[in-house]
């Protein structure tokens, strides 16, 4: 079989397989997700895997890149990346992206092992203080309307129908007065 029927095959399969599973997401028909603990766990995190065009001869791409995994060192991402380097090397040739989740769902205590929640470097109050003097100047210039004196309103008003259109042919030229004008210009 070529690679883009084993890839179709494969896909159908994990179609089946995690159908209704609120832990596997396919971003494309060739790169999927999958969240390996549950939502809310610390020591959950996400697993993304894109089928090159060659696969399954050619490894797939792995990656932690994931803003879910924001909390999680960088070298507790290499190391479970590198073992899921090793699954792939012993399943090369064959559909393995499932067996990929599965390993790393049931390897998830020993992949976080030397986890220790990394916390963001900016505090949340600087964020919101830098955050807030934007929102601020287009709210002021969203407030200020077109004023208009008395007479201008009258004028409007008297223009327009009780629901604040113009009424049709407001625009209109007066032909009977052009051609009034008109005619005394010739003679």
């Amino acid at each position: 079989m070529s690679a883009n029927e084993d890839q179709e095959m494969e896909l159908e399969a994990l179609r089946s397989i995690y159908e209704g599973d609120e832990s596997f997401r396919e971003l494309s028909p060739v790169s999927f997700q999958y969240r390996i603990g549950e939502n809310g766990d610390p020591k959950a995190f996400l697993i993304e895997i894109s089928w090159t065009e060659t696969y399954p001869q050619t490894p797939p791409i792995i990656s932690m890149n994931a803003f879910f995994n924001n909390t999680i060192s960088s070298a507790v991402k290499q190391s479970i990346v590198a073992k899921l380097q090793e699954a792939v090397e012993v399943n090369l040739g064959t559909a393995m992206t499932y067996t990929l989740f599965e390993y790393a769902k049931d390897n998830k205590e020993q992949f976080m092992e030397n986890h220790q929640p990394v916390t963001s470097t900016i505090p949340i109050s600087s964020i919101i203080s830098v955050e807030t003097p934007n929102t601020a100047p287009s709210s002021k210039k969203k407030d200020k309307k077109e004023q208009l004196s008395k007479a201008q309103k009258r004028k409007l008003a008297d223009k327009t129908d009780h629901k604040g259109q113009l009424p049709r042919g407001w625009n209109w030229v007066d032909v009977v007065k052009l051609s009034k004008t008109g005619s005394k210009d010739d003679e």
